[in-house]
């Protein structure tokens, strides 16, 4: 049994957050204030969630495990939401914490352990609403984080560099050891912290996630056998170097790129 009692369910992704000094290290980086209009995915057994709702008076939490969902309930500060979390529509969360008065100008603070086995698909799901949220802090796979932050010409450097380094200012703020779990995971872990930018590259997301994809699909290969024959088809006249690998290319160059195919013709 884990701990509380309750057991972790693998399919789930469940590892409960216990070490108390990483716990207290991760509520400073994320820096709650009262009255912040905060939301927490994947509460599990509330380690982060009590010391965040102590200090920030009200908390929404989205938990998908119906028991620890039901546990959670029996919070009187916490507003469950029962649900998964690429089901939730986080523009209507945001409308609600600026609904309140002189509450205008607040946008929307995310924290979380994500489950590692859909990591991925959450950061792409909460793209859509970066212009509505302060901040995002997220427990991540360390390896996830690496390619999050990369630099191009690195690695670990792909296509979840530039989706996310086009909309958000991100860094990695904390290392977890698998010891701070319980049941420890098999990798390490880090905290990210995510900071949409201000004023991102007007374009088309889908348009940009295509050709990223197109342009990673094989890695290895020069960009012509595979982003250059996309272009082609799609008629592009632009200028675009497709003599070098995709992990050469900087974020702000397939940014361009996006943004002039999508312009009108």
């Amino acid at each position: 049994m884990g701990v509380h009692g309750h057991r972790a369910r693998k399919r789930f992704g469940q590892h409960f957050l216990s070490d108390p000094a990483i716990i207290d290290a991760i509520v400073r980086a994320i820096d709650p204030e009262a009255g912040d209009c905060m939301v927490e995915i994947g509460p599990g057994l509330a380690a982060l969630t009590q010391p965040l709702v102590e200090r920030l008076g009200r908390l929404t939490v989205i938990e998908l495990d119906r028991d620890l969902a039901a546990r959670l309930r029996h919070h009187p500060h916490l507003e469950v939401v029962e649900a998964d979390v690429l089901t939730v529509d986080f523009g209507a969360l945001a409308a609600r914490c600026a609904a309140g008065p002189g509450a205008a100008a607040r946008r929307l603070r995310v924290v979380g352990n994500l489950p590692y086995n859909i990591s991925t698909p959450i950061l792409f799901h909460l793209l859509r609403w970066a212009d509505r949220v302060q901040d995002q802090h997220f427990m991540l796979q360390k390896e996830v984080v690496d390619r999050m932050v990369a630099a191009p010409a690195s690695a670990a450097y792909g296509r979840l560099s530039v989706m996310l380094q086009w909309r958000y200012a991100m860094e990695e703020v904390l290392f977890v050891p698998p010891e701070a779990f319980d049941p420890p995971p098999r990798v390490d872990s880090a905290v990210v912290r995510m900071e949409p930018r201000p004023q991102p590259a007007a374009l088309d997301p889908t348009l940009l996630e295509e050709l990223v994809q197109v342009a990673f699909s094989q890695r290895r290969k020069l960009l012509r056998h595979t982003l250059g024959r996309w272009l082609e088809e799609r008629g592009f006249g632009g200028a675009f170097d497709v003599q070098r690998r995709a992990e050469e290319v900087p974020v702000a160059e397939y940014v361009a790129l996006a943004q002039a195919l999508g312009a009108p013709r």
